[in-house]
Parts: structure tokens; C-alpha cells; sequence
């Protein structure tokens, strides 16, 4: 176990901002203190390429020459929904069926940031998956890569096959052990 005595403690706090094709982005301590850089390779040590803004998050820290930054990651929930960002296409569909969808391991067909959506496959399956930002933003994640696996709660939509949960492969391989 790590200790303060070797320069690391444990922090709590939230994502600034992070920017997956820069490498790099911002923690904020809940405790205050100076931003803490949260680099890509750290983030991907955890299982994530991406995290969304505001997202609540568990890292170690040490202060370096360049400032403190995060050294491991344990912990990312997604952030708080706000007020009137429900998704209109799941305004018909009972909560509970979308939670009882079962995990399932699939693939990164193409994502859009800028057009906010994109497309898997279940794994096994030719049909698209349907993937919207803000399903995306609800799960902790800001951005996907093309070929990146993922665990997807999938439903039928107005679209389709809608994702209505993504999760980053290691976190879904995680989940599904805990059920």
C-alpha cells in the first residue's frame, strides 16, 4: 500500500476537462489545491480512453517539478445528470427495462464528437448499435475510439438498437463480475 511517506495520497475531486486527442486534461480537488494533470496514459491504465467533464473521480497524486499529477485512477462515476437533458428518444421507454438490459461485449464502429453519435456492434452480430453523446457523457466517458471494446446495455428504440449504457471494456468486465 502506498502511503504519503513515498510523495502519494489519495484525492477526490472532479474532471475539469479532458481532451482525448491533446493527451491531457484537469482534475479539481474537493479538498482545493492546485489543478491536477490527469495525462491519457494514466486514464488508459484504468481502462478509459476518455472521461467526461464533471465527472467525479478517485485518483493518487504526487507533486512533481511540473505540479502534481495523477499517478493512478480508482474510481470514475459519471457526472450528475442536469435538469432537462433526459433523452428524448428514451422518454417512452420504462426505466426499468433499460436497467435490466443485459452488459454485453461489443466494439467501436465509428464515433463523431462534433456530430454527437456513432455506431457498435455487439460482438457476434452485424447490426449497428446506435451510440449518442449524451448516453455516452451519462456513462463517464467524453469520447470513443474506432475498433475500442466496450460493455453496451442495448435496447430497441426509436433508432433501432440503441445503446442506453456504455461502459469502457475493463469497467464492463468488472461490472459483470460484480453481478
Amino acid at each position: 500500500m502506498k502511503t504519503e511517506e513515498d510523495g502519494e495520497r489519495r484525492v477526490h475531486g472532479h474532471v475539469k476537462w479532458f481532451d482525448p486527442v491533446k493527451g491531457f486534461g484537469f482534475v479539481v480537488a474537493e479538498s482545493g489545491g492546485p489543478d491536477i494533470l490527469l495525462h491519457a496514459n494514466v486514464l488508459r491504465n484504468f481502462g478509459q480512453s476518455s472521461v467526461a467533464d464533471g465527472a467525479y473521480i478517485e485518483i493518487s497524486v504526487q507533486e512533481t517539478g511540473r505540479g502534481v499529477q495523477a499517478i493512478e485512477v480508482y474510481v470514475i462515476e459519471p457526472p450528475k445528470a442536469t435538469e432537462g437533458s433526459a433523452l428524448a428518444d428514451f422518454e417512452d421507454i420504462d426505466p426499468e427495462v433499460m436497467r435490466n438490459a443485459p452488459m454485453e461485449p461489443g466494439r467501436v464502429k465509428w464515433f463523431d464528437k462534433g456530430k454527437g453519435f456513432g455506431f457498435a456492434n455487439i460482438f457476434g452480430r452485424p447490426e449497428d448499435v446506435f451510440v449518442h453523446i449524451e448516453v455516452l457523457r451519462r456513462s463517464g466517458l467524453a469520447d470513443l475510439q474506432p475498433g475500442e471494446a466496450v460493455g453496451l446495455r442495448v435496447i430497441e428504440g426509436q433508432r433501432g438498437r440503441m445503446a442506453t449504457e456504455i461502459l469502457a471494456w475493463e469497467a464492463a468486465v468488472k461490472f459483470k463480475d460484480a453481478e
